[in-house]
């Protein structure tokens, strides 16, 4: 049996786009293939910098998946093409 996707969303509160790709990712229905970290880019200097206002970033195990904007078919299209 293969272990949960490590799914991480870097975000930062009052980001419209953020609060989408969440439910999005919600909406996708494939929670028990993943954890989700959520990490609030304003609370660390180097990632502020990194993404500034180019939020959110999606990373599933690693590898970059999405910027901006998902659905949450892509998300779990995603999910399974990095899973195999």
């Amino acid at each position: 049996m293969k272990t949960k996707a490590h799914v991480t969303i870097y975000t930062r509160p009052g980001c419209h786009l953020c609060d989408e790709a969440k439910r999005e990712i919600e909406r996708a229905d494939c929670a028990d293939s993943y954890t989700l970290e959520e990490v609030n880019i304003d609370d660390d200097p180097d990632l502020k910098r990194r993404y500034g206002w180019d939020i959110p970033v999606v990373i599933i195990d690693g590898t970059h998946a999405f910027k901006h904007r998902l659905t949450a078919a892509e998300f779990a299209r995603q999910l399974r093409a990095l899973r195999r």
